[in-house]
């Protein structure tokens, strides 16, 4: 039996992706946490043969990985966040859903998801250039965007207009949300970061730490622990506004209640009814 779907407050929209990661706990942290891994290992290979001085030559080298792990960061962000929507949907319709099942689902559509989503950062980052306001108009306008292409098999401009027209009258309600999560997963960054900085900065030992470059192994690791936990949480919320906009625009609850109904009323065939 599919979800009951209705109109949801704020309120209710946020209990029930809390509901939904409790619920699922492991699913969503694995979708995440796989292909975070890839960056965790160039992360560490990055420590591992880190040029050692001062020397320009070897900040550029510095400066050329912590680059290369913030570009391929926002591409493994972008599948991830594919995936996690497709599990969304299975979950929140009642449907089965597991994390080789949900990319498997995805996969056709992954390249269009990260250049959409390369393409949305950067038009976010300019617009931000432009006293900020821009940036963040453009990023609430196209919060749906990811949703709107993987559930409706969309083109990367189809989809961010597909995202303009959800979000148009609701758009305070996606900040406030955003502002939530970002919170949130600073708060849980932070929770897990200032033990290491606070050993990487005290005494003799802090001075070995650091010079070993192991704390920055163990704040990497923490680091990838902290998206895996709270990386799933945002794109949950915002499956479940995607829904919720379709059901408050298109009557999709009752859409979703006709289409269940005449599956159920197809005839069955004697095979199908002796299997």
């Amino acid at each position: 039996m599919t979800t009951a779907l209705r109109p949801l407050s704020t309120g209710e929209l946020l209990d029930r992706t809390f509901s939904l990661y409790r619920s699922h706990f492991g699913l969503f942290v694995g979708i995440f946490a796989l292909p975070h891994l890839v960056v965790l290992a160039f992360q560490l290979v990055g420590v591992a043969v880190r040029p050692r001085g001062n020397q320009l030559s070897n900040i550029l080298a510095i400066g050329g990985w912590i680059w290369g792990a913030i570009f391929l960061g926002m591409i493994v962000s972008a599948i991830s966040q594919a995936a996690t929507v497709v599990a969304v949907s299975q979950v929140h319709l009642d449907r089965p859903a597991g994390v080789v099942d949900s990319y498997s689902k995805v996969k056709g559509q992954l390249l269009g998801v990260v250049l959409m989503s390369l393409l949305i950062t950067f038009a976010v980052f300019f617009g931000c250039l432009a006293l900020i306001v821009p940036g963040v108009l453009l990023f609430l306008m196209w919060s749906l965007a990811v949703p709107a292409k993987v559930l409706e098999n969309k083109g990367i401009f189809d989809a961010m207009s597909r995202s303009m027209e959800l979000t148009k009258g609701n758009r305070g309600r996606i900040f406030v949300i955003w502002i939530l999560f970002i919170v949130l997963s600073i708060g849980v960054s932070w929770l897990l970061n200032w033990p290491v900085l606070l050993a990487a900065g005290v005494g003799s030992r802090g001075a070995l730490l650091r010079s070993a470059g192991v704390w920055e192994v163990v704040s990497n690791v923490a680091n990838f622990v902290s998206q895996c936990l709270v990386g799933p949480l945002g794109t949950i919320a915002f499956s479940l506004v995607y829904y919720d906009e379709r059901v408050r625009k298109e009557a999709f609850d009752l859409q979703l209640m006709m289409t269940t109904l005449d599956a159920s009323a197809l005839p069955v065939s004697p095979a199908q009814a002796g299997a």
